[in-house]
């Protein structure tokens, strides 16, 4: 792996409680690594596997999935929907012998920046230490 390596991480993170997360994190300043490209959408449980899969493909190093807190969905169940398709992904990883450790779901809250800041540090660690995504492109600069 080269030192100089950058992991790159697509974040599908929910309107009400991630994406206010990432807000809070940066009006309040605290400091994270710029490796994710967030996309902001209505839900954790409107992101779909074949999204998942996609930006794996498309280069992506990891896919962060963000939602609100079990019980505290603004849509009632929608996190609970993305648990259940992160667990059919990481099935499906195992048994293609892919690295399910590549997508990590988790609840941040949009009080929690810190919590945020602290995920996206802890994220872009074990993808540097991973190393390039094997199932994505070449990268392109």
């Amino acid at each position: 792996m080269s030192e100089n390596f950058e992991p790159k991480i697509v974040g599908f993170f929910c309107n009400w409680c991630t994406a206010a997360a990432a807000d809070l994190a940066g009006t309040s300043r605290i400091q994270y690594p710029a490796n994710v490209r967030p996309i902001r959408v209505m839900c954790s449980g409107s992101v779909d596997a074949s999204y998942v899969i996609k930006a794996l493909l498309e280069g992506a190093d990891g896919v962060l999935i963000g939602g609100c807190h079990p019980g505290d969905c603004h849509y009632v169940n929608g996190n609970y929907k993305a648990r259940r398709r992160v667990a059919l992904l990481n099935s499906i990883f195992n048994t293609l012998k892919l690295d399910p450790e590549r997508v990590w779901l988790r609840w941040i809250s949009a009080s929690e920046g810190l919590r945020f800041a602290k995920v996206i540090r802890q994220m872009t660690e074990e993808l540097s230490q991973k190393g390039p995504n094997p199932m994505g492109k070449s990268p392109q600069t």
